[in-house]
């Protein structure tokens, strides 16, 4: 029996959900290589992060997707949700600190992440994207008073709740739900 709850009349299983959570991920990783490629706004170092975390919920998402998971796999699906995408609401928080810092706090530009994989070690490559440089602190696009930054804080907030909601969501009243 598969983990199952109503919106509006209709009925959603785990698979349906998982399934939209991919879908959600892959529209957001599609408009971050449309502002990349189309609109020539170059990554940052802290948006490549960000761009990862969201490849790791939709991967999860993915993987339950094809699995089905009832009862206890729910549970662990939800939970690796909210681990990926709590990395990544962190890597975003980080950037939107940078993005509030005065200009004589930011710090300097680094080099281009394409250049560092070339040229350093991964995890040197990692302990550097995860400091930030200027480019992170930079504010190139917004929408709603939001940048991409926040957006993509929005979006993994959400992700968190719903991670949330399949690990702890009970199917009746005094009883933890077994499908």
């Amino acid at each position: 029996m598969q983990f199952q709850f109503t919106i509006r009349g209709v009925l959603l299983t785990s698979r349906w959900v998982f399934g939209l959570i991919f879908l959600v991920c892959a529209a957001l990783l599609g408009v971050a290589f449309y502002m990349e490629h189309v609109m020539g706004l170059e990554p940052c170092p802290l948006c490549w992060l960000q761009r990862f975390g969201f490849m790791g919920a939709g991967l999860v998402s993915f993987l339950a997707l094809l699995q089905g998971p009832t009862g206890f796999g729910v549970r662990i699906y939800g939970f690796l949700l909210v681990l990926t995408a709590g990395a990544g609401l962190g890597v975003a928080s980080r950037q939107l600190w940078l993005q509030s810092l005065p200009a004589d706090q930011v710090p300097a530009c680094g080099p281009s992440v394409d250049y560092m994989l070339e040229v350093l070690p991964w995890f040197e490559v990692l302990s550097t994207a995860l400091k930030g440089t200027g480019d992170c602190a930079e504010v190139v696009w917004r929408f709603l008073g939001l940048s991409i930054p926040g957006w993509t804080a929005v979006f993994f907030s959400l992700l968190i709740i719903t991670g949330l909601i399949l690990m702890f969501r009970r199917q009746k009243s005094g009883e933890w739900f077994r499908s």
